[in-house]
């Protein structure tokens, strides 16, 4: 068991690895309430789980959900049954590797927080102002499918003609796949589990939306990765100071300063002619598949310039 949660350590702090990060979490979340639940229910306390699990799904009520307003966040990381948890965080992953590759890790949990807050809130705003959905508001919301539908509509908005090879079908471009499941969702928004799938529409505007404002240079996310930055920050050991005595021209001391601020603004900048056409080269020597992810990121960039 050591070795398995040694595993877990490092894939959870590798670098640049956000894509597996986001699926971890969902399940060790997933794990720790299923054990949870066992041990509760094997003691006669599973009451006692039930008021855990409210502290992390969403009710559907405006009173209920102002006495626990965290559970717009926790819910999109919450799962109670495992076919659930695995649909989910395959559909995360199918797509999500797209994001990372094109746009990177910033902008794969800008979208996916981004989509899970808005998939309660249309949650919340139809259970309280439709009447259909009024006489509905029972269950609470739960699972990261708004989130994943975010990430999903992103990745069909930002690459809509790119091809999955599916069993049976073979291969069918990812708008078409995307455009099923909302499709799906609209029809069983009426249903039993209409919850849930008012909130998978509301994650797929909101990948929509992100996408688009994004290709216009406004990016959505930027309150996302702030937190993200202060948080990581929190527990980043800090370096040691050290003083030295060497003194530098002013014109050095300049220059570093404008290479330093330059290369974290250079990842997204659009590269030049050049450099476009040593990646086309790469391309028709070796293929797409054999680009890094960095220069798919600079060839997209390039298509966005006109």
């Amino acid at each position: 068991m050591s070795g398995l949660f040694d595993d877990f350590r490092t894939e959870f702090n590798k670098p640049n690895n956000t894509l597996v990060q986001l699926i971890l979490i969902n399940t060790v979340v997933f794990l720790v309430l299923l054990l949870a639940r066992v041990g509760l229910q094997i003691a006669g306390h599973f009451d006692v789980y039930g008021l855990i699990r409210d502290q992390l799904t969403m009710p559907g009520q405006v009173n209920a959900f102002l006495h626990k307003p965290w559970t717009l966040f926790t819910y999109f990381f919450t799962h109670e049954d495992i076919f659930h948890v695995l649909y989910n965080m395959l559909f995360l992953y199918w797509f999500g590797r797209l994001i990372d590759e094109y746009l990177g890790n910033r902008r794969l949990i800008g979208l996916y927080i981004m989509g899970g807050l808005a998939g309660g809130l249309l949650f919340l705003a139809m259970f309280n102002l439709v009447p259909y959905f009024q006489d509905r508001a029972g269950l609470p919301l739960l699972g990261a499918s708004a989130a994943a539908f975010s990430v999903a509509v992103g990745a069909a908005t930002l690459l809509p003609n790119y091809t999955f090879h599916l069993l049976f079908f073979g291969p069918v471009r990812i708008k078409y796949i995307v455009f099923f499941f909302i499709v799906l969702s609209i029809a069983q928004s009426a249903g039993e589990n209409a919850g849930g799938n008012l909130a998978h529409l509301g994650g797929a505007m909101m990948g929509f939306v992100y996408v688009k404002l994004l290709q216009n240079g406004t990016d959505l996310g930027r309150p996302i990765y702030w937190v993200a930055d202060g948080w990581s920050n929190l527990f980043k050991p800090k370096p040691a100071v050290k003083v030295s005595y060497r003194q530098r021209s002013s014109a050095s001391a300049q220059t570093s300063s404008y290479m330093s601020s330059g290369s974290s603004s250079s990842s997204m900048s659009v590269p030049d002619q050049d450099e476009v056409d040593m990646i086309l080269d790469k391309i028709s020597r070796s293929g797409y598949e054999s680009l890094t992810r960095e220069e798919k990121q600079k060839l997209f960039r390039a298509s966005q310039r006109n």
